[in-house]
């Protein structure tokens, strides 16, 4: 599975730069001036894993295949978005389908970037989009109503789907995010309608590089919202990183230049992470000569599914999986070693992967045929 992740903010608060400097590309215009974004921006991002580079150098793959992350920049929202205001409301269909989304709000003061709402209120700024998002699933919830209660004298069992939609709206109409009506009875129903508030979030606060150690007033303020929202939020210099996405130099010397600020990653990876950590997701490596492989999947998933995130042929035919961990791939020098050692485990359909195994599926689909 890959994951994608939307990001939304006010116009004029650093998404599009923030996306250049994610995809060190100049793919998404960035400059001083409300809607500057017309179209969404999508950029694809190979996920950061030193493992990944550690196995190639051991086994000498002829290719590295990282995970990846899409995320996709919409129109900044303002006031009214969902009436039609600004631009925002136009591509917020852009994002009905992200796994997660980022919410980018400004956390600086400077008297030449404009701001739409004249002043700096991260709190404000926030309540502005979450109301959007808000009013803009309860239209999207009237109409669904609508079209179900059409359907309801030919499929009843249809009932039900309208009892959730009439909870939601009533949720909603309380300004409260659809997320909290999520179990395990009608999450998969809530998922194909696409709500923006069912989805899991976090905030990116973006300050002024000489706070970025520490935070400033305006951070903190979003730290504390975050925690009553059971969500996390990350502060990012967005400046400071495009700065780094543009410096003509190796891995080796950007990484040099962060320790130098006091920083021990960089802003990309914080996101990242913070995405993975939000949405319980892990990474399992195929290993071999032509190429090393990283797949992300969800905590919990059995090893036949996560065959089948190869090839469906995978998970129909599943026999057994080949499972090293990590640490015990790398102390004993690749499958060999591990083997030798007793660390190469043959593992069921049932068995539920880890964070690192390196796995080599056996299958045999012709036993599956009729």
């Amino acid at each position: 599975m890959g994951l994608k992740c939307g990001i939304v903010g006010l116009p004029n608060v650093g998404k599009s730069t923030l996306l250049n400097a994610l995809t060190s590309t100049r793919i998404a215009n960035a400059s001083n001036y409300p809607f500057c974004t017309i179209e969404p921006n999508t950029g694809i991002v190979s996920v950061p894993d030193d493992r990944i580079q550690i196995l190639s150098e051991l086994v000498s793959s002829d290719r590295i295949i990282p995970a990846q992350v899409e995320f996709i920049d919409i129109a900044g929202i303002v006031k009214g978005a969902h009436k039609g205001e600004g631009l925002g409301n136009k591509f917020l269909s852009h994002i009905r389908n992200v796994d997660a989304i980022l919410y980018v709000v400004r956390c600086f003061r400077d008297d030449d970037i404009i701001h739409v709402e004249s002043n700096i209120d991260p709190i404000r700024d926030l309540e502005i989009i979450e109301t959007e998002l808000i009013l803009s699933d309860i239209e999207r919830l009237n109409r669904e109503i609508i079209s179900v209660e059409k359907k309801l004298k030919q499929e009843r069992k249809l009932e039900e789907n309208i009892s959730v939609i009439k909870r939601l709206l009533d949720i909603l109409n309380k300004g409260n995010f659809a997320r909290i009506l999520l179990n395990e009875d009608n999450k998969d129903y809530i998922k194909t309608l696409g709500l923006l508030t069912s989805k899991p979030f976090f905030y990116l606060c973006n300050i002024d590089e000489n706070a970025i150690l520490h935070g400033n007033d305006f951070s903190r303020t979003i730290q504390e919202k975050a925690a009553t929202q059971n969500t996390t939020s990350i502060n990012i210099s967005i400046k400071l990183e495009e700065e780094i996405a543009n410096l003509e130099s190796s891995q080796h010397e950007r990484n040099a230049f962060l320790q130098s600020m006091g920083l021990q990653e960089s802003g990309l990876n914080k996101v990242i992470k913070s995405a993975y950590k939000l949405l319980g997701l892990k990474t399992y490596f195929t290993v071999g000569p032509r190429e090393i492989k990283a797949w992300t999947f969800k905590e919990g998933t059995l090893a036949s599914e996560a065959a089948g995130m190869i090839h469906t042929d995978f998970e129909v035919g599943f026999i057994c999986a080949d499972v090293i961990s990590y640490d015990d791939y790398i102390r004993y020098k690749g499958e060999q070693g591990a083997r030798e050692h007793g660390k190469l485990r043959q593992e069921g359909r049932t068995y539920i992967v880890q964070d690192g195994d390196i796995i080599l599926f056996k299958f045999n689909v012709s036993k599956y045929k009729k």
